[in-house]
């Protein structure tokens, strides 16, 4: 990678370590103290986990909680593979188990952990849990995305494990693929996490055998590139409030989640395709992070791992809460691993 891919700094989890506890890790913080009061949710907790585990051999603090957090969605998928999202400071549930995002995210932290348990006992929780949480099925394309990727991990290690499989393809014919009748992106609207979407058809095309997903989970993905750029050739992405084909640039409040799923799908269709021009987009997403954006604002301080909660017109959020934190390590995590690749 050119530019600031070559002063890549080493991945620093303080604010991580900062945000969590003996249950998991606080989903929101006024600056960079922890909100307690608002407890913890399975989304950030997936997150973490998949964030974490890669780092946790011979780091006892990081294998610490890779376990709490595994321990976490172990406890959130009940019986029937229903998963719950929110649990309050004392460690006690405050929510009905549903199917939102949080069902998907579950899996996907669930996967990350059969791929990197750093013990045989680990792997096996983790696959239990997961094969409990895949009883079911999310009507929600994004959950149904996240789910797919997790289940990619899950038959890294288990390829042989058919219930797993099924899983996979039904989540895969959940996103749409082809083109709208008014942009190109098959959906009315850009909303978040987008890039998830071509993450799941590309990894799970490839896990399927299945080249037709892999071309359209790259189509895709090109596609997004295209709308998420703005003036500069820097990511310009799109706000809370989505983006569709009337809108114009830029637009605010723009999430980390978003250039952090860019990020792994373009390392994904690197790893799948080896086409350079995937290493742009990594590069552009974690240029993203740094100031390359519409503000100029740095998003990633290197110093204590924290990232800032949004992006706004004159500069970013001065919170950092878990889910921006972690967007920003893993987006730095797939900058590291495309350049390690190149070399």
């Amino acid at each position: 990678m050119s530019g600031p891919a070559h002063r890549l700094p080493v991945p620093c989890f303080d604010h991580v370590l900062a945000l969590s506890d003996r249950h998991g890790i606080f989903e929101h913080a006024r600056g960079k103290v922890p909100r307690v009061e608002l407890g913890y949710c399975t989304d950030d907790v997936s997150r973490a986990l998949s964030v974490v585990i890669p780092h946790a051999s011979g780091n006892p603090q990081l294998d610490r909680l890779s376990g709490t957090y595994l321990a976490f969605l172990d406890h959130a998928v009940v019986s029937d593979g229903l998963v719950h999202n929110r649990m309050s400071s004392e460690g006690k549930w405050t929510d009905e188990p549903g199917l939102g995002d949080w069902w998907g995210r579950a899996l996907g932290g669930l996967g990350s952990a059969a791929r990197f348990a750093r013990t045989a006992g680990s792997q096996t929780r983790a696959i239990r849990a997961f094969t409990r949480a895949a009883k079911t099925r999310s009507p929600h394309v994004r959950s149904a995305a996240f789910a797919a990727i997790g289940a990619c991990d899950l038959l890294r290690v288990n390829p042989e494990n058919d219930s797993v499989r099924v899983l996979l393809a039904d989540c895969l014919d959940l996103i749409p693929r082809r083109p709208g009748t008014e942009w190109d992106w098959p959906e009315p609207r850009l909303r978040y996490a987008n890039g998830a979407l071509c993450d799941a058809l590309i990894l799970g095309g490839i896990r399927l055998r299945q080249p037709v997903t892999v071309r359209h989970g790259l189509t895709m993905l090109r596609t997004l590139l295209r709308l998420e750029t703005g003036v500069g050739g820097r990511l310009s992405l799109a706000g809370t409030g989505g983006r569709g084909p009337e809108d114009r640039r830029p637009l605010w409040d723009q999430q980390p989640i978003e250039a952090a799923a860019i990020a792994n799908a373009c390392l994904h269709a690197f790893e799948v395709t080896g086409d350079l021009s995937w290493v742009h987009g990594v590069r552009l997403a974690w240029g993203w992070f740094i100031g390359e954006n519409d503000s100029h604002s740095v998003m990633y301080e290197p110093g204590d791992g924290a990232g800032h909660d949004g992006l706004e017109q004159f500069g970013h959020n001065s919170n950092c809460g878990a889910e921006s934190t972690l967007a920003a390590l893993s987006t730095l995590q797939c900058a590291i691993a495309i350049t390690a690749v190149r070399r």
